[in-house]
């Protein structure tokens, strides 16, 4: 090889890295723009037919229609630090929208959000606030919070289970005494109001029969209260309750396999399959459920991210107007008029011709 061919050599060869570098760079782009989308659980798993499993639901739907492959973390304990590893373990793996149901993660995304701002957070049924100050709520513009009317989706199973059972007491058992479950009793009280006032129900909801227990764990003082509300002539318990509501639909099983046919009022999603009695598991105590769509909330927010308007920095409510709310679109426990009669007035709520309250007004005197 002559000394001038050298120069030439080299020159190729910086050419051919320099492509070589392009390619790279083209290789890896679409990596850097793959859906890395992550969930940490709440104490429970992905199939507690309730918020992880509904959140599940809808990342994995996500997933098969926008080309990812979620995942989801779940702590050891239940306190923030055991919330905030999971969260860290997820965002350190490279995962860029980490989502996490219920109010428990309130604490963890208020720091998080900050201390992350290269990452996109959805809680789900909460707002991101420090300890038990929520004078301080902050949603940063990495975090969208999803909350739901709740009162809309207790009026609606109010007047489906009033329209029923037409006669009787009615009852209502909550877990903790926070916003989320109070909205629940407030709108189930108006529920069963309308239907007496306009639909031709009569149902009572004495304030004995209005109980909060205060956590959302206690399945066995869920059943104890439940006893001793059924005993006092109640046919129909709305239980807003987690734990505490699973010790209310074993009562109603047992009550209800002895021959005494007691119901319950599901809360957050469809429970119908929790409260089977009989063998072939088609026989169900849950007369219907007040719903949240959570699946849809997780869902949706996935979807804007691959569509580039993530809404950051606001606080959603997902209610009747925009379906993020209701009652199970199949209700064996429920005759074929009473469901039309429900959608009739779902309707009413969707166009604002029916108003519920969320401030504890119009309830049962």
């Amino acid at each position: 090889m002559s000394k001038k061919s050298v120069p030439w050599l080299l020159l190729v060869l910086m050419i051919a890295v320099i492509f070589t570098g392009c390619g790279s760079q083209d290789a890896k782009a679409p990596a850097a723009n793959k859906l890395m989308v992550g969930m940490v659980t709440d104490s429970g798993t992905i199939d507690d037919r309730s918020f992880n499993q509904g959140t599940w639901e809808g990342l994995v739907k996500a997933g098969k229609d926008f080309g990812f492959s979620p995942k989801y973390l779940r702590p050891a304990g239940t306190t923030q630090a055991d919330y905030d590893k999971e969260i860290t373990n997820l965002h350190d793996a490279g995962y860029t929208l980490i989502v996490t149901p219920g109010f428990k993660f309130e604490n963890s995304i208020y720091t998080a959000q900050e201390r992350y701002a290269d990452t996109k957070f959805v809680l789900i049924d909460g707002v991101p606030h420090p300890g038990s100050d929520y004078s301080k709520i902050k949603v940063g513009k990495n975090t969208v919070s999803i909350n739901f009317a709740e009162h809309e989706a207790g009026f609606l199973a109010g007047v489906a289970a009033a329209l029923q059972i037409k006669h009787g007491d009615f009852g209502f058992i909550g877990g903790m005494e926070i916003p989320a479950v109070q909205r629940y009793n407030w709108g189930f009280q108006q529920g069963v109001k309308y239907a007496n006032a306009n639909l031709g129900t009569s149902i009572s909801l004495k304030a004995e029969n209005v109980i909060y227990q205060g956590t959302f764990n206690d399945v066995a003082a869920g059943q104890q209260i439940a006893a001793q509300m059924y005993d006092r002539g109640v046919t129909v318990i709305f239980a807003a309750a987690g734990g505490v509501g699973v010790g209310v639909i074993n009562e109603a099983v047992s009550r209800t396999k002895a021959g005494k046919q007691v119901w319950v009022v599901g809360v957050d999603v469809d429970q119908y399959a929790q409260g089977y009695y009989d063998s072939a598991k088609t026989k169900s105590v849950i007369l219907t459920s007040a719903m949240k769509y959570v699946d849809q909330a997780s869902y949706d927010m996935v979807k804007s991210v691959k569509e580039g308007n993530f809404p950051g920095g606001q606080t959603l409510t997902f209610n009747a107007k925009n379906n993020g709310i209701g009652i199970p679109a199949k209700n064996p426990n429920l005759s074929d008029d009473v469901a039309a009669k429900v959608a009739e007035v779902f309707k009413k709520l969707q166009s604002g011709a029916i108003q519920v309250s969320d401030k504890g007004d119009g309830l049962i005197k």
